[in-house]
């Protein structure tokens, strides 16, 4: 029974989560401030009561940007590229493909091809797309102006409240950057042409940057020495 119900859980996908408390109120914290200060200077930038101030898909920005700091999808490439490209697709088959169900379908997958292609996946960027193709009249108005504003404003302020943040508490790197030399393929005992070799045979989008895997393994491998000494002490 146990066995099943571990294999269920497994299922799901339950997160092995041992960030700190202190780390949780932070990032709380940053989802906070980051959609108050948007919202209010979006309000005041656009000016227009019918305006969009801030696209929902922001919220899912917050996310990543506050509670996943250090990922590939939080950086400020992916972050702005994706929305700003997503957008500008978004709005592209709203105004050029007539049918909704159509339109909506087609501003997700070239969005996806494109952030792919750009090297800029950020999954809220789907959501921004789908947003330009159901938003209604308020956004057909808009047009393309809708990828600057709000998209672009909204997506330039998150990243610059996260890069705040990042110099205000200790430990967040935002945004990432490579390890210590230690941390390079040579100090880990693995060529770099190692690492893309294992990542292209996964076939599959990993985020975590290279110097982080080679982070990893230095720290399991400095534990796995660790367990004998303490099995002796004992």
């Amino acid at each position: 029974m146990q066995s099943m119900i571990g294999r269920l859980v497994g299922s799901l996908g339950l997160q092995m989560d041992e960030v700190s408390l202190r780390e949780k109120m932070v990032s709380s914290l940053g989802g906070l401030v980051s959609i108050a200060v948007v919202l209010v200077v979006c309000r005041a930038a656009l000016g227009t009561p019918d305006a969009f101030f801030l696209i929902p898909s922001m919220g899912a920005t917050a996310v990543l940007l506050f509670a996943i700091p250090h990922g590939q999808l939080s950086q400020p490439w992916p972050v702005i590229g994706g929305h700003l490209v997503s957008a500008l697709i978004g709005v592209t088959c709203a105004l050029w493909i007539p049918l909704l169900p159509l339109a909506a379908g087609c501003a997700v997958a070239l969005s996806i091809a494109a952030m792919h292609f750009l090297k800029c996946i950020h999954p809220p960027g789907g959501a921004t797309a789908l947003t330009a193709v159901v938003g209604g009249e308020v956004v057909r108005t808009l047009g393309y102006s809708f990828v600057w504003f709000p998209v672009g404003l909204n997506a330039v302020l998150m990243v610059m409240i996260a890069v705040a943040f990042g110099m205000a508490f200790d430990g967040r790197r935002y945004p990432h950057r490579p390890q210590a030399k230690r941390s390079e393929p040579a100090a880990a005992g693995i060529s770099h042409e190692a690492v893309i070799a294992a990542v292209r045979g996964m076939d599959t989008f990993i985020d975590v940057s290279e110097q982080d895997l080679l982070e990893l393994h230095r720290r399991l491998l400095a534990e796995q020495r660790l367990k004998p000494d303490a099995g002796r002490s004992e």
